[in-house]
């Protein structure tokens, strides 16, 4: 297994910069159910941006619903605001084949059509499935299928990346 060392902290300031030129005066921040929510979170608060982030899962939309079902995130969508002509920034976490993003678009529209989504995110780790692209992200690497990047998050909020194999 490769020794890939990813600071984590370092490219969340590179995500909070990167997507100021993203955000829209009416805007607001959604995060993808569990690391990109924890960003949105931290986002929220440390651009001081008014009123709340949302938070939304890709659960119940997901392509492999029948074989995962609702693997632990079927009850995380919050939207504390409505989307409908809301400009949304999309957050989440690592972008690798798109499902993830996809799930979530279908869920997103199950509440309303938003004016736009803009996709950002902390790592593109490349071999997408479908065509989508975030419109920012802080780093982009390459990373064998044969493992999965994860963020973690510590009991005082700090970020870390966990590398583990995974089976094809």
């Amino acid at each position: 297994m490769s020794t890939l060392h990813l600071d984590a902290e370092a490219l969340y300031l590179d995500l909070k910069n990167g997507i100021r030129p993203l955000l829209k005066p009416d805007g607001v921040l959604v995060g993808i159910w569990s690391g990109g929510a924890w960003l949105a979170e931290r986002l929220q608060s440390d651009l001081a941006l008014p009123g709340e982030h949302g938070v939304i899962s890709s659960a119940l939309h997901r392509d492999d619903f029948a074989s995962r079902g609702l693997a632990g995130g079927g009850d995380h969508t919050r939207l504390p605001f409505d989307v409908k002509d809301r400009h949304i920034l999309l957050i989440d976490d690592v972008l690798y084949t798109g499902r993830t993003t996809r799930a979530v678009l279908n869920e997103l529209f199950d509440f309303g059509r938003p004016a736009s989504v803009t996709l950002a995110v902390l790592v593109d780790r490349g071999g997408r499935q479908l065509p989508i692209e975030p419109a920012f992200s802080a780093a982009r690497i390459s990373l064998p299928p044969t493992q999965r990047l994860s963020l973690t998050r510590d009991e005082r909020g700090r970020f870390s990346f966990d590398i583990q194999a995974v089976s094809l």
